[in-house]
């Protein structure tokens, strides 16, 4: 077990945790936003940081180490006297460089010292960051690579300082669980998902939900996740819910260098924003018109900050809705704003098995918001656990009143299906549904039917349901009578009504 990170509350795959850093001698709460700070253009002081609630950082140690004069200070004066910045300091190696230009002046060995050397908390070694879509001979033949590297770090002497195991892979999932569980076999401390940022730029955040998904189920329960370059708050709560517990980003400084306007839902333009939609002190004492007409300058800066606090307040809320135990209907009310997030939560929702292992049991609500609402994984255990059930004799399964002439009489309700009575008030069937179910809903519950009768042979069923849609009771065996109790007289199995 890793004794760095603790688990503090969990929902779906999300957590919320303590990441410690032994080297700052300071313990990061996650979910973590790592603005990227670089030391050649600051856009906000990072001594600033913590107004905005920043605990941890990124920067450039490759950027640092080419500049004599910055790599110097560094040196003399340590990262933090150099940034300014109390709080931890993670530094990347290169990676980035060599993704853009295609090489680098530097190895894993002398950058994972140089960063020990110049204060950095958490360092990394130089991985090779596979873009998506290439062919399956390039990504394995790169991962090799990184894993060789990955384990060259291992024997670098670099005090306290911890060390990031990037977890590469391109768009084969099965590679990047393949990664995932390299890197957990290492003696390494984080494990950063890479290699993201060109399918968040184009916004592909179902690939991105699968590659999330693949690294997880190579890595162990106690590995700390990064989602490296993940910086919009758009997608905090999916990758929350994916299983990550950092993410890094320079979009609050390079959206602001080209007047975009951050917000949960997508990017603005300023030119285009007649009110600000946002209760940040930025935009509470400034109108879109004001800070069009600033100097270039102050009007990114203003810009950054309000980035920077929708960010973190995102980030809080996020947190607070895994404490809460409703993430999910957050990451769901995200997921509508753009169509893109809803590619996102639809991959999340393709891996519900999955996640199912790591979320609560029991929670306080369960809101049935959209068809997505359906394939969660509430409604998956539930399917599950009906084998776990005892049904005997002749069973009604029904949306309305118990009958006596059954010998047992279940409920009915979609989207989970069938159920004893007695659990009527255990979560998830506690769920508030909508009074106009949608079919994927039906679908789900008469999935169950179909579930509970495969399970139980020995026992006969009857569904009286209320005015399902065909292609929904299409998934509910022949064995199964069914009756619509919209139109058909509910009768005993001896006929009495």
């Amino acid at each position: 077990m890793r004794d760095v990170f603790e688990i503090r509350a969990q929902d779906a795959g999300g957590r919320v945790g303590d990441l410690h850093v032994p080297r700052a001698d300071v313990t990061v709460e996650t979910p973590a936003l790592l603005p990227v700070v670089n030391p050649n253009v600051i856009t906000v002081d990072p001594a600033r940081f913590d107004e905005f609630g920043a605990e941890i950082l990124i920067t450039n140690s490759y950027i640092i180490k080419r500049d004599d004069d910055l790599a110097a200070r560094a040196r003399e004066e340590g990262l933090h006297d150099l940034l300014g910045f109390d709080g931890a300091i993670m530094t990347d190696s290169g990676s980035f460089q060599l993704s853009e230009y295609g090489e680098i002046d530097t190895d894993t060995e002398e950058i994972l010292r140089f960063q020990r050397d110049i204060g950095s908390d958490i360092g990394t070694p130089v991985d090779i960051p596979t873009p998506p879509d290439v062919d399956r001979a390039r990504a394995e033949d790169e991962l090799r690579t990184t894993q060789e590297r990955l384990e060259l770090a291992e024997t670098v002497d670099v005090g306290d300082m911890l060390v990031n195991a990037p977890v590469q892979g391109s768009t084969y999932p099965d590679l990047r669980e393949e990664a995932g569980a390299h890197a957990y076999a290492t003696d390494l401390d984080v494990f950063p998902v890479g290699a993201a940022v060109p399918m968040m730029n184009d916004y592909r955040y179902d690939d991105v939900a699968r590659a999330v998904a693949g690294a997880k189920r190579g890595l162990g329960a106690d590995a700390p996740v990064h989602l490296f370059g993940a910086g919009h708050p758009m997608m905090f709560a999916l990758a929350v819910a994916l299983g990550c517990d950092l993410f890094d980003s320079a979009a609050y400084a390079l959206y602001a260098r080209d007047d975009r306007y951050l917000t949960v839902h997508g990017t603005e333009q300023l030119a285009d924003l007649h009110h600000f939609p946002c209760s940040c002190p930025i935009c509470t004492e400034h109108t879109p018109e004001e800070v069009r007409r600033m100097p270039d300058a102050a009007r990114e800066e203003l810009l950054a900050e309000h980035n920077l606090h929708v960010s973190f307040t995102e980030l809080r809320r996020v947190k607070q809705a895994v404490r809460d135990g409703d993430l999910l209907e957050l990451v769901e009310a995200r997921a509508h704003a753009h169509p893109r997030t809803l590619d996102g939560y639809r991959a999340f929702l393709d891996h519900a098995g999955q996640y199912e292992a790591s979320d609560p049991a029991s929670k306080d609500a369960f809101f049935y918001a959209s068809a997505e609402s359906a394939r969660r994984p509430e409604v998956l255990r539930h399917r599950e656990r009906l084998a776990r059930l005892s049904p005997e004799g002749h069973v009604l399964l029904t949306e309305g009143p118990r009958h006596d002439g059954y010998d047992e009489c279940w409920r009915v309700t979609p989207p989970f299906g069938p159920y004893p009575r007695a659990l009527s008030e255990v979560y998830p069937l506690t769920a508030e549904t909508p009074a106009n179910m949608d079919r994927e809903g039906y679908e789900a519950a008469a999935k169950g039917v179909a579930r509970l009768a495969g399970e139980h042979s020995d026992a006969a069923f009857t569904l009286a349901h209320e005015s399902w849609p065909a292609d929904a009771l299409d998934y509910v065996p022949p064995r199964v009578e069914t009756l619509d109790l919209g139109e058909d007289l509910l009768t005993g199995p001896d006929g009495e009504a």
